[in-house]
């Protein structure tokens, strides 16, 4: 079966794009991030994804492609490289089968 080869389409849709970039901008956003993080966030990244896959909806260009899975595997990437805030479990606590608060004291 030659010729059958499905055709590279982006991983999101361009739409996708420019909702992230409005959500971005948002007020709420941008108040959650600086409480947050203590910066602003960075949207150009999102409007750059949009227009690069808007070019490559009309063209299909192979730049196109390869911006737009470069910058897809720089946010997975990203999103890998935050640490856990608890630390995971490897089994579970050893009277995880008696029912809460009971054999316990409680506070007053």
């Amino acid at each position: 079966m030659e010729g059958s080869e499905i055709p590279w389409r982006p991983p999101r849709v361009c739409d996708a794009y420019w909702s992230e970039f409005r959500h971005c901008k948002s007020l709420r956003h941008r108040f959650h991030h600086y409480y947050t993080y203590g910066t602003t966030p960075m949207c150009q990244q999102w409007k750059e994804d949009y227009n690069v896959c808007k070019e490559w909806e009309k063209t299909q260009s192979t730049h196109a492609k390869e911006v737009l899975q470069k910058s897809e595997r720089k946010r997975v990437s990203e999103q890998r490289d935050f640490t856990p805030v608890w630390e995971m479990r490897r089994n579970p606590p050893s009277d995880w089968h008696t029912p809460l608060y009971q054999d316990k004291p409680q506070e007053s």
